[in-house]
This record gives C-alpha cells, structure tokens and sequence, in this order.
C-alpha cells in the first residue's frame, strides 16, 4: 500500500513542477491566506482525482491485467513526452467565480485538471492497483505539495527557478516508468536488442524534435507563464519594500510603529506577507486614525511606488484579481488623494475617478501608463 502512495505521489509530483498547478497556486496565494489555497488545492484534486481512481478501477475489472500493463507502460511512455512540450498556452486567467477562498481554489483546479496528464496518470495508476485508495491518497498528496512548493519557491527564487531542467527530471520519470512496464510486459519475442534500440532512436528523435524549438526559444529569451509570474511579483515585492522603507518616517516622529493603523506600516505588513510565504498572519483590513492620514509622507516617493503597482497591474490583467496588489493600491490612493478607489473596473474609469479628486496628481500618477 505504501509503495502505491509512493509512486502515486514521485509521478504527480513531478509531472505537476512549474505546470500550471503551481501558476494557480501562486496566482491564488496573492489573493487568499496559504492555507485556504492549499486545502482548496487538497479538495479540487481529491474530486478530480477520486473520479479518476474509479474509473480506473472499474476498467481494471473488464480488462485482463497483462493488456492493462502494456497500455500503462504506452501512456507513461506518452506522459513523458507530453511534460516536455512547452506549457506556453497554460496561462490562466482566473476567470473563476469567487465562491470564498477554499471553494474557489477547489473550482478552479478541479476543473484546470479534467483531461489533463494528472488526471489521466492518476486513471492509469488505478488499472494496476490493489489499493485505489493508496493512489488517491499519493496523487492528491502529491498536488498539495506541488502547489505549495510553487508558492514558496516562486516567491523566494523568481526567475531563479531551474523549470527546464525540472521538466527534463519529470519526464525521465516518466519514462522510466513506462519503460520498466513495458519491458517487464511484453513478450521476449519483442523486446529484441534491434527492437530495443529501434525503440531507443525513435524516443531520442521524438524528444529532440520536442525540444530543439524550446531550446531555440530558450536563447531567444523566450518566457513561461510561470517563470514571468514568479518574477514579475519577486522583483515588485523586493522593489516595493526598498520604496516603503524609504517613505517611513521612522521612529523618530513615531516613536513606535503603529502597523495596521498606519498607511505605511499596513503596506509593511503586506509585503512581508508576500515575501514570507510561511507567515499566515491575519492581515485584516487597515484601520486608519487621525494621526495617521495627517502624516507627512513623500508625496513623490508615494507616486513613485503608485506608478509601480500600476504598471503591473496595467501589464496583465490577471493582476487585477490579486487582492494584495489592490490592497497596496488602495493605501497608496489614500495617501495621495485622501480616499481610495475601491473597484478598478477599466482604466478609463479609473482615470476619471483619481483625476476628479486630484487632477494635477493624477496625471504624474498616470503619465505613460495609460495610453
């Protein structure tokens, strides 16, 4: 049973590192505390991969095992090359309507891995097994941690990520797999030393065809969703805590930080949020007093860092969902024009709004980033 859990676990594990299991987590881990979006990730994959166990199983009852072996060895074999094409059209939009945090998590991956190699792995585990369960269990373990790690490496290494070279691990193991299978499977008459290296040059082209164009992409300075992801919020988090230490008037006009009561010191606490993925601190809403919003702030400094949050929202529109990223909007427009804007339907609006409470400061806040 526990070697079921095991290998369950190694193939999901490995198949789901920098795919798009590890984009939604990161995504939703900007949106919702960790521990929503991991057991959010625990219940999509638990429904998705229960309907896959069983279906598995009620195969393996009107098919004889041997044939089930050779299939499995074939579509492990087919996994393996499919983790090596790129991932390019992967990116999600997070189009998925909020149910809450542990819900919409649940949603939008149970859906994100219909018909996926997760899912379909996860079926050919279960032809083969004398514990359905164990599988289940392996598989959905297996998504948990992928999404963690995804959480906690993309927001610690950015563009450091060595995702090529994860997807190669992740496709030998495949392939191992399948091969083992395979050769245990089929009968001496077809696993011939001329079979066998027929075999071996039909895999070497296949995956040379597979990655020389990610190769030439790769020198080309060519991008996964992923690794953009994870860069794009390393470097504003990391710029943005060097830009708020900046606008802190320290402690010596006020003596001790006042954290969620203070505009700058709320924007402290987010963003060590965001570069922690480990602190699950209750954030709660920002609770201003008077003292506070009479501060004065370095208006110029204040743009600036508006300016910054801006133009990554601006740049994706899945920013736009990040509630943190808005958060840190928000507190910014209220240090800049007395009140924040709460929803941001559509730039033009926006324009609008910022520009009736302040037009001079809208248009230094704006200036090249709308056009």
């Amino acid at each position: 049973m526990f070697s079921e859990i095991f290998q369950a676990f190694i193939l999901i594990f490995v198949a789901e590192m920098g795919d798009k299991t590890q984009i939604l987590a990161m995504a939703f881990a900007t949106q919702y505390p960790v521990k929503k979006v991991l057991l959010g990730i625990l219940l999509g994959a638990f429904l998705n991969h229960g309907i896959a166990v069983m279906l598995g199983s009620f195969i393996a009852e009107y098919v004889p095992i041997n044939s089930i072996q050779i299939v499995a060895g074939i579509a492990f074999i087919g996994f393996a090359l499919w983790t090596l094409l790129a991932a390019e059209d992967d990116e999600d939009e997070n189009k998925t309507v909020r149910f809450g945090p542990v819900m919409t998590v649940a949603l939008a991956f149970f859906i994100g891995e219909l018909g996926d190699k997760t899912q379909l792995t996860a079926i050919t585990l279960a032809t083969d097994a004398l514990y359905p369960l164990a599988i289940l269990a392996g598989t959905v373990t297996g998504m948990v941690f992928t999404g963690g790690l995804g959480i906690i490496v993309g927001k610690k290494l950015g563009d450091k990520i060595p995702e090529f070279t994860i997807k190669l691990v992740a496709a030998s193991v495949f392939m191992l797999f399948g091969v083992t299978k395979l050769y245990q499977t089929l009968p001496g008459t077809m696993t011939t030393p001329v079979n066998i290296l027929v075999f071996a040059l039909l895999m070497g082209l296949s995956v040379y065809l597979i990655l020389n164009p990610q190769l030439k992409a790769r020198r080309a300075g060519f991008e996964s969703p992923y690794r953009r992801y994870a860069r794009e919020l390393h470097d504003y988090y990391s710029r943005l805590a060097v830009a708020v230490d900046e606008i802190c008037l320290g402690e010596d006009t006020c003596a001790v930080c006042q954290g969620r009561r203070c505009l700058v010191g709320y924007l402290k606490l987010l963003i060590r949020k965001e570069l922690d993925p480990g602190d699950d601190t209750e954030l709660g809403n920002f609770q201003a007093s008077e003292e506070t919003l009479r501060k004065s702030f370095d208006r110029d400094k204040v743009i600036e860092i508006l300016r910054l949050t801006l133009t990554l929202l601006r740049k994706d529109k899945a920013f736009l969902a990040y509630e943190h990223l808005n958060r840190i909007r928000n507190n910014l427009e209220i240090i800049l024009f007395g009140a924040p804007v709460e929803t941001l339907d559509g730039w033009p609006g926006y324009k609008k709004q910022l520009e009736a409470m302040d037009k001079s400061t809208a248009s230094k806040v704006l200036k090249g980033i709308l056009h």
